[in-house]
């Protein structure tokens, strides 16, 4: 039995939740977001004890891997619409900036052209300088995916850590062909 599957997802207050057919909803003071899960799955919602469970059918191997996702989607979900997800990138190198016009993100990192990313909905974009951006929102895969587009336009090169990082990440530096003797 998957271990994760097994637990239930409890749902704190000030949360909606709601469950009919194959979908799943969670309203909470930071959003609503909406999941249609595989048919095969079950899910049900416990108002005494405030908690959602998956059940699966058998234990096929399709069950088995259907039944801690779902879980974990629905966790995902019941906790992003409480305190939103977050994610923090860095800019590193001379003349690399960011700047956000509306719903459109502008970075300026080394390219003879700016690339120009639009901020899907959703998600919530803050430059506190130009150097730093925060991403942050309901839906976890959303923010991550957004980030990670992000830093894929300039990840950071070994050789000067110049690029675009998430904040704290770990670049492992290379020394250049001058000390390599």
């Amino acid at each position: 039995m998957s271990r994760i599957g097994k637990k239930p997802v409890p749902v704190p207050s000030g949360v909606e939740v709601k469950v009919d057919g194959k979908s799943f909803s969670a309203k909470g003071k930071h959003g609503e977001l909406f999941f249609t899960y595989h048919p095969s799955m079950t899910v049900e919602f416990d108002s005494e004890a405030n908690v959602v469970n998956v059940i699966r059918p058998d234990d096929a191997r399709q069950s088995r891997a259907l039944h801690g996702l779902t879980r974990a989607l629905i966790a995902n979900m019941v906790q992003g619409v409480e305190t939103p997800f977050t994610k923090k990138l860095e800019i590193q190198g001379v003349g690399y900036q960011a700047t956000l016009n509306g719903q459109k993100l502008s970075l300026q990192v080394g390219f003879a052209n700016i690339i120009v990313l639009d901020v899907p909905e959703g998600v919530t974009c803050v430059l506190p300088n130009s150097t730093r951006i925060q991403l942050s929102g309901a839906d976890k895969h959303a923010v991550g995916q957004f980030a990670a587009n992000i830093r894929g336009v300039r990840p950071p090169e070994p050789y000067k850590g110049k690029g675009i990082r998430y904040e704290g990440e770990y670049v492992r530096r290379k020394a250049g062909k001058a000390f390599a003797k």
